[in-house]
């Protein structure tokens, strides 16, 4: 059969789409720009569902199905919270699951058990090859293991390079829409402390460098201050705008990466329409599974390979909080373990960890003595090396404890010195 063919008799409305999704099921949304606020809108639509699973990761959407007057109808399991997420796992409408980016495929594949996928896809090309388009991520393992997919086939969705494509006889209802994707939201205006940050981080870089960074503020300040550098490569699990800058003023090149040379590898972007604009048929981008991007063993095959990556919370022995405010989950850990251990056993590798100094406005140390009772540690301190705020980069690689916390003392703020020291000789006995 003519895969024009199978595409029309695949053809439906969202709402008739949706009717396939039973009590009970276990729903996954597209994955951050690839969610499609279409189905998803039909779905809790539905007053006759009761306990259905949503799993989710980055949620760009404004995510329905946490709102309080769907308990009993849907159930949030995150393994990355987000704005519209959070409150459906704080308040014990949902629930989250700690668990590594680059194990999303394997969970889905052999733990999860996945009845309905729900994502958006490019148009089919001539030979009936839609693309996963911003999102391959554990979007490419959905299509092939869940029970059934329901795509919406949307012209605002690139066609992206690497490992995206998607027959239409893999989409067992096909939804046509053309409404605008979903966009990153901005993040708050850079300030002093950003803008240091952003500077002590790029001291650490050098020409050459394979990097790898997500989007934010402090890592928006970090490219600003990249821009004197050169032939920079990318290996990251995900992208912004800022890059496409980096990219247009010459500074990305990839000329000198030691895996996928000239090529820009990553599996998921998120952004504004410049972003989904410049990634369209571009070749120079090469969109992977995340159990490939973000295997520490692939990539450590970058020779100097940079991570860059925020933090929360930091205590005296470098034991790093990146996702929970205290026992609060606010986020996930995605990638950061992985590029922290894939940068550490590259050749000339470095990873760096970026906070500012303190929070609630100054009222307090993100880099305390100890951390609270129950608190997650996202990065162990055996896996540290640079960490980096506005007043300076302390180096904990090889250093003994007295030494990593001297270090860390030194970049905190000045108003905590003190009893930051005084912390330290009552808990641990020692002075510094």
């Amino acid at each position: 059969m003519k895969w024009q063919d199978i595409y029309q008799q695949r053809l439906v409305s969202a709402a008739d789409a949706v009717k396939v999704i039973k009590s009970g099921d276990r729903i996954v949304p597209g994955h951050a720009a690839s969610e499609s606020e279409l189905l998803v809108g039909e779905m809790v639509k539905r007053q006759d569902l009761e306990n259905v699973i949503i799993y989710q990761g980055v949620a760009l959407g404004s995510s329905p199905y946490c709102r309080p007057e769907m308990e009993g109808r849907f159930t949030l399991y995150s393994m990355f919270l987000g704005q519209n997420t959070r409150s459906a796992v704080w308040e014990h409408r949902g629930d989250f699951i700690p668990l590594h980016f680059h194990q999303f495929p394997k969970a889905f594949r052999d733990w999860l058990h996945v009845d309905v996928f729900l994502t958006i896809v490019s148009p089919p090309d001539k030979y009936g090859y839609c693309s996963l388009g911003v999102s391959v991520d554990h979007s490419k393992q959905l299509v092939e293991s869940a029970k059934t997919v329901i795509a919406e086939v949307n012209p605002n969705m690139p066609r992206t390079c690497g490992d995206t494509l998607v027959h239409v006889s893999q989409l067992d209802y096909i939804v046509e829409n053309d409404g605008p994707l979903l966009e990153l939201q901005r993040f708050a205006q850079k300030d002093e402390v950003t803008d240091a940050i952003g500077r002590n981080v790029a001291s650490l870089i050098k020409d050459g460098d394979t990097i790898q960074m997500g989007a934010g503020t402090i890592p928006d300040a970090v490219l600003l201050y990249l821009r004197e550098k050169n032939d920079l490569g990318i290996h990251t699990e995900m992208f912004s705008d800022g890059l496409i800058d980096l990219i247009e003023l010459g500074v990305v090149t990839g000329k000198k990466k030691t895996l996928w040379p000239n090529k820009i590898v990553a599996t998921f972007a998120e952004g504004t329409k410049k972003t989904y604009e410049y990634v369209d048929e571009n070749p120079i981008f090469q969109f992977m599974p995340v159990d490939y991007v973000n295997n520490p063993c692939v990539i450590a095959q970058n020779d100097n390979m940079v991570s860059i990556n925020q933090a929360l919370e930091i205590d005296l022995l470098g034991q790093v909080v990146s996702e929970s405010v205290g026992t609060k989950q606010y986020s996930g850990i995605g990638g950061q373990l992985d590029y922290l251990r894939g940068a550490a056993m590259a050749k000339n590798g470095r990873s760096i960890l970026v906070l500012p100094s303190t929070a609630k406005n100054g009222t307090i140390s993100r880099i305390s003595c100890t951390l609270k009772p129950g608190t997650p540690i996202t990065d162990t301190r055996n896996d540290v090396h640079y960490v980096v705020t506005e007043y300076g980069i302390a180096n904990l690689f090889c250093k003994t404890n007295a030494e990593r916390a001297r270090a860390l003392i030194d970049i905190a703020h000045p108003k905590f010195r003190d009893e930051l020291r005084s912390q330290y000789k009552e808990v641990f006995g020692r002075k510094l």
